[in-house]
């Protein structure tokens, strides 16, 4: 019997865990849906991703008014996937914020990303009509931005750790509070998603910078928060883990199809009963092999052609 496409079966609803992670930073975690958060400034807010519609973030953003009536000015993406940025105009932010490839990404692959997430993550899309196009920054940056959060908050810092989930992934970094929102540079408790990956980088030098900051609260992109030093070391090596295991199997591997069985059974024991495991394996797959055969920069996904993989390697 075929599975199900991707998450398109997946319609039950999420629960949600508003969590206060310091005095006035927030982060909102649903049992491995994408996470959000915010931080407050001392007269501002800045948010951090956007959800997929504006609709999904107006709720999300009521949760947060029930302990800050604060003006939105940054709303901060970690980059370029529909489920992060659609929602962004129910914030009404002065600034949005993403890394010069996430510009780039947009405006090369944007509207393809989002027919083919929509088709994907139906149930994240609640009420699509209301998205009013595509999410443009008005602020972007190649190393680091600095927000000052003024009185005795300290800085925020957003910084480019190098080529991992996307091209163009940062991370949102309290060094006053050792927190970090990792965006899906990281994952705790929850399957990667690689199909626009660099696996190379990822798995080895950007992983290393990530994990250079020493943070000791971690807020991934989807799963539970990493909370002390050893748990964010856990979560780290949780991604590096996948990461590296995708490498070794796919490099042996004859053939695309053998590449994901042999994936599939070294990944799917440990694994296998976290959020979208089943869901992101071929489209990890088939973008490793081409990584691995000499394809630098991911394909564009398509609806078409996420069927037509999926067809391929998962049934």
């Amino acid at each position: 019997m075929a599975k199900p496409f991707a998450s398109s079966a997946d319609l039950g609803e999420k629960k949600q865990s508003m969590e206060v992670l310091a005095e006035g930073v927030y982060a909102l975690t649903a049992e491995g849906d994408p996470n959000v958060g915010a931080i407050e400034a001392e007269d501002f807010l800045v948010c951090f991703e956007a959800l997929a519609t504006p609709v999904a973030a107006r709720e999300w953003l009521a949760r947060l008014r029930e302990h800050t009536d604060k003006p939105i000015r940054y709303l901060v993406l970690s980059h370029y996937h529909a489920v992060r940025v659609l929602g962004a105009s129910a914030f009404g932010a002065d600034v949005i914020v993403t890394h010069d490839k996430t510009r780039e990404l947009i405006a090369e692959r944007g509207e393809q990303d989002w027919a083919s997430e929509y088709a994907r993550m139906p149930r994240l899309f609640k009420e699509p009509g209301s998205i009013p196009g595509l999410t443009w920054p008005t602020a972007t940056f190649s190393d680091t931005f600095t927000i000052d959060l003024g009185g005795d908050r300290g800085d925020l810092v957003l910084a480019y750790c190098g080529r991992g989930h996307t091209e163009g992934d940062l991370v949102a970094w309290l060094p006053k509070r050792r927190i970090m929102f990792a965006g899906d540079l990281v994952e705790s408790q929850a399957a990667l998603y690689t199909g626009d990956a660099f696996h190379l980088d990822w798995s080895a030098a950007t992983l290393d910078k990530v994990a250079s900051f020493g943070a000791e609260t971690l807020v991934g992109g989807r799963g539970a928060v990493a909370r002390g030093r050893q748990g964010v070391e856990a979560a780290i090596a949780q991604t590096r883990d996948f990461l590296t295991v995708m490498l070794r199997e796919v490099g042996a591997a004859g053939s695309v199809r053998e590449a994901f069985e042999r994936t599939h059974r070294e990944l799917e024991p440990r694994y296998g009963s976290w959020p979208i495991f089943e869901h992101c394996l071929p489209f990890n797959v088939s973008r490793l092999w081409d990584e691995l055969h000499g394809v630098e920069r991911p394909r564009i996904w398509t609806a078409e052609r996420d069927r037509e993989v999926w067809d391929q390697l998962q049934r």
